[in-house]
C-alpha cells in the first residue's frame, strides 16, 4: 500500500527499502523454494532473513534511541572499516607468502595441524587470521621453532635446506612483527574508528536534531495524513505534537506553547507540515524571537518548494488563541448580562405582588377599626 501511495518516493526512505528487501526475500523463499534448493542455495537462508524485520522495533521503542545511535555510528564507520579490512588483508597476504616460503615444509606439531599450517595459501591465511586475534600464536611459534631431532628430521629431502625443521631465527621476528602489526595496530584501528564515530554521533544528538528525529516526525505525520495532502486540521495539532518523541515533543497541556510558536493557519483550519516542523525546530533550539514566515514571500526557497498551490495562510495560532480568549470573555459577559436581566425581571415581578398584599392588609385594618367603633 505504501508503495502504491508513494510511488518512487517510497525508495527514498531507508526503512522502506529495508522492508522491501525483507518482503521480496520472504516471497522468493516461499514461491521458489524447490527451484532454489536444486540450483542455487538453500531457501531456508531466505526465510532466516525475515528475522531481521525485528529491527523495526527499534523505531518504536523510545528507550532504544541509544541503540539507534550505535547502529548509526556503525553505518557511518563502514567505509573506514572496509579500508582497514583491506589493509589487514594486505598484511596477511604478504606474511602468508613469506610463511609459505620459509615454513611450508615444517613438520606438523604443537600448534601446526592439518588445517593450521603454511603448506597452502588458504591454510596460511587461516593461521594468520587466528593469530591476528592473539589466539594460538604460542603453539604456532613452538611448531615453527622445532629445529632439533627428534622433533624434526633435518636430513629429509625437501625444497628447504633444513628438511622439515623450523627456524627460530626467522620464526621469532616473523611472528613478533605480525602480532604487533595486526593485533596491536590494525585491529585496534577498528575500535578507534567506531569510537570516534560513536562520539561524533552522540555530540550530534546532544547539539541538535538528527535525521532520525525528522524521520520520526514524518512517520507520525503519515498516520494523520495518509492521503499525502501535507495538511492536518488545527484541532489535531495538540494531539499530534503530544504524540511525537523527544526532542520535538511538546507534552500536554501545550495550547499556550503552540500559540507562542505563531504557526500559520490556512483556509478551513488547515496547518501545513513544514510550518509545524519549522516551529518545533525553533522551539527546540530556543529561537523564540525569530519570526516565523507567514507567507510565500517570506518563506525560504527550500520550504516554498514543499508547499502546495492551495497554501494560503489566513491567520496564525497566536491570533486564533486571541480570538478564542476574546470569544470566551464575550461569552462570559453575555451570560452575566443575561443573568442580570433575568434577576431584574424577577425582582420587578415580585414588587407588584408585595404592594398588593400591603394594600389588602391596610384596608383590612381600616375595616376592623370602623366596626369596632
Amino acid at each position: 500500500m505504501k508503495l502504491v501511495a508513494l510511488n518512487f518516493k517510497y525508495f527514498t526512505i531507508p526503512w522502506n527499502v529495508f522492508d522491501f528487501v525483507i518482503v521480496i526475500a520472504s516471497i522468493l523463499g516461499q514461491t521458489l523454494g524447490e527451484l532454489m534448493a536444486k540450483f542455487f542455495v538453500n531457501p531456508t537462508l531466505l526465510r532466516v532473513v525475515r528475522v531481521a524485520r525485528v529491527g523495526r522495533i527499534l523505531r518504536l521503542v523510545k528507550g532504544a534511541k541509544g541503540i539507534r545511535t550505535l547502529l548509526f555510528a556503525l553505518a557511518v564507520s563502514m567505509p573506514a572499516l572496509f579500508n582497514i579490512g583491506l589493509l589487514l588483508f594486505l598484511v596477511m597476504f604478504i606474511y602468508s607468502i613469506f610463511g609459505m616460503s620459509f615454513f611450508g615444509y615444517v613438520r606438523k606439531s604443537a600448534g601446526l595441524t592439518d588445517l593450521f599450517n603454511f603448506e597452502t595459501f588458504p591454510n596460511s591465511m587461516i593461521v594468520l587470521f587466528q593469530m591476528c586475534t592473539t589466539a594460538g600464536w604460542s603453539g604456532v611459534y613452538q611448531g615453527l621453532t622445532n629445529d632439533q631431532p627428534p622433533d624434526c628430521d633435518p636430513t629429509l629431502s625437501t625444497p628447504s635446506n633444513k628438511g622439515d625443521c623450523g627456524d627460530a631465527a626467522i620464526a621469532t621476528p616473523f611472528l613478533v612483527t605480525y602480532v604487533i602489526i595486526t593485533s596491536l595496530v590494525v585491529v585496534n584501528m577498528y575500535i578507534a574508528v567506531i569510537l570516534e564515530n560513536f562520539s561524533q554521533a552522540q555530540e550530534d544528538v546532544q547539539q541538535g536534531l538528527t535525521d532520525d528525529d525528522y524521520d520520526m516526525y514524518y512517520e507520525k505525520w503519515q498516520s494523520l495524513d495518509p492521503s499525502g495532502s501535507q495538511f492536518i486540521q488545527y484541532e489535531q495539532l495538540s494531539d499530534f505534537v503530544d504524540g511525537l518523541e523527544p526532542p520535538l515533543r511538546i507534552p500536554k497541556p501545550n495550547h499556550f506553547a503552540l500559540a507562542g510558536l505563531d504557526l500559520p493557519i490556512c483556509e478551513n483550519d488547515r496547518m501545513h507540515c513544514v510550518d509545524i516542523l519549522d516551529g518545533l525546530t525553533k522551539y527546540f533550539l530556543g529561537a523564540f524571537d525569530a519570526e516565523v514566515p507567514n507567507g510565500d514571500a517570506e518563506a525560504p526557497i527550500d520550504i516554498k518548494k514543499d508547499r502546495p498551490k492551495d497554501y494560503h495562510p489566513i491567520t496564525t495560532t497566536v491570533q486564533r488563541q486571541r480570538e478564542t480568549y476574546l470569544g470566551r470573555i464575550g461569552l462570559r459577559h453575555f451570560r452575566l448580562n443575561v443573568e442580570r436581566r433575568r434577576n431584574d425581571r424577577n425582582n420587578q415581578e415580585q414588587t407588584p405582588e408585595k404592594s398588593t398584599i400591603d394594600t389588602h392588609i391596610e384596608s383590612g385594618a381600616v375595616n376592623t377599626s370602623t366596626t369596632f367603633i
